[in-house]
């Protein structure tokens, strides 16, 4: 049994924008006694909508993009262990990237999705990109954001360094600051919502850890999966992709998803939201529809 923590269902009580029902799964295979959370929402006879967080962000980034695409069909957005409403691991030594990737399999398996349109940004797509390697035949398009490949063979980038130090520095670290300074649009309200799932400090092993995971060599955990999904996405997948960028984020620039774009076959010219930031789903309506229509023309 792994040590962890649940944060209190009042914290997420009132949250703006964030009028979704929870559900839970309880026990997936390999993670006895934790409880993951997943939003699920639209219709459960259309395709599947993946949407998957990263740090130190939860399923209420999505809150702008879910009720688009649940006009199409179904999602599907989890809260990593960690984060949001999921159980929360005290020992940051729990948290890696087989731990995350395998429990994202588990929750696809355990719900049978299929039809899934992959919708990733940070660690969503970390972790993400590399899940169709598990089963390809479930996935049928990308909406990817702001993400790459873990493939640990080039430099993270002075901003992402500067990131890696700045975290490390901040065992508690302030949330719902960090959100204000990365996103200005947000609401005070919709900043403290980011911070809801994080009581205190003994809550945020996983904000913690996550910068330090990302692969910074070629022998690194995850860094040979994803570099074999990057080949993959390269050269196997053919299902319609859109991609979005905010323009605005310091770590993962435009130029950075330009290198990512190279890798996704048939990846069309981005959307770039000149204004956003590394949360570019805080802008997330138009991109969702804007994402739709593209689908909706490849058919």
């Amino acid at each position: 049994m792994i040590e962890s923590l649940r944060t209190p269902d009042e914290r997420f009580r009132g949250l703006p924008g964030y009028g979704f029902a929870p559900n839970y799964l309880d026990e997936l295979p390999g993670y006895a006694g934790l409880r993951l959370h997943y939003l699920d929402e639209g219709r459960q006879d259309g395709p599947v909508f993946l949407c998957l967080h990263g740090q130190p962000s939860w399923s209420y980034l999505y809150r702008k993009m879910i009720p688009v695409l649940a006009e199409a069909g179904r999602v599907i957005a989890p809260d990593l262990f960690g984060f949001g409403r999921s159980d929360k691991p005290v020992d940051d030594a729990v948290y890696t990237f087989d731990f995350h990737r395998n429990a994202l399999l588990g929750l696809v398996e355990a719900l049978d999705l299929t039809e899934i349109t992959l919708v990733c940004q940070d660690w969503g797509g970390l972790l993400g990109l590399t899940l169709p390697l598990a089963a390809p035949r479930r996935y049928a398009r990308l909406l990817i954001m702001n993400t790459g490949f873990a493939a640990g063979d080039r430099p993270l980038g002075p901003g992402f360094e500067a990131w890696k130090l700045f975290n490390r520095a901040q065992p508690d670290l302030d949330i719902a600051a960090l959100m204000r300074r990365a996103t200005p649009i947000l609401s005070e309200a919709e900043a403290q919502a980011y911070a809801a799932p994080f009581p205190d400090q003994r809550y945020k092993a996983g904000v913690r850890r996550f910068p330090e995971l990302v692969p910074d060599r070629l022998d690194a955990p995850g860094a040979e999966l994803s570099r074999q999904a990057r080949d993959w996405w390269e050269t196997a997948w053919d299902g319609p992709s859109f991609m979005a960028i905010g323009g605005a984020d310091p770590v993962i620039t435009p130029e950075a998803m330009a290198a990512v774009r190279r890798h996704i076959r048939g990846c069309p010219e981005p959307m770039i939201v000149p204004e956003a930031g590394h949360f570019v789903q805080e802008w997330g309506e138009p991109i969702a529809r804007a994402a739709l229509a593209h689908f909706a023309a490849c058919r």
